[in-house]
């Protein structure tokens, strides 16, 4: 009836029970100390689709510029970010046309014709659809 374990084999039991016990344990104390904002939701990233030739980096500074960054969050219907609060329908006007002013680096084209920005008020996830055309950026060149 008595099940024979070795002592080697009941220290190993043991101490996989306690490493499996204090990563839940700190698992569990770090999501309690996280910080949670009760003011709106976070934005928490920017997402950039329809690029083919302009870089990212060259993109999410613009955007970001319109107050879609880290530390901004969005509060009803309202962006607030670390300098000022302005309405998400305006900030989502201004990041549009801010995307528009997005070079090919080291040039001075904008093929950016047009941009649409989506903001998902349950995640804080913007998402920016860029359309790129070089017909109107080499005439932007040409002009200036």
């Amino acid at each position: 009836m008595f099940l024979k374990i070795r002592r080697d084999t009941l220290i190993i039991l043991l101490l996989a029970f306690m490493l499996i016990f204090s990563g839940r344990l700190i698992n569990y104390i770090s999501f309690a100390s996280s910080y949670q904002n009760s003011d709106g939701i976070p934005i928490s990233g920017i997402m950039i689709k329809g690029n083919d030739i302009i870089s990212i980096d060259s993109i999410k500074p613009n955007v970001a510029n319109a107050g879609f960054r880290v530390g901004s969050y969005i509060k009803g219907d309202m962006l607030i970010t670390s300098k000022k609060s302005l309405p998400l329908d305006e900030a989502i006007h201004n990041g549009e046309l801010y995307a528009t002013f997005s070079t090919v680096p080291g040039t001075k084209l904008q093929p950016i014709v047009a941009a649409n920005i989506k903001v998902d008020n349950q995640t804080g996830i913007v998402v920016v659809n860029v359309v790129e055309d070089f017909s109107g950026a080499i005439r932007k060149e040409n002009s200036t």
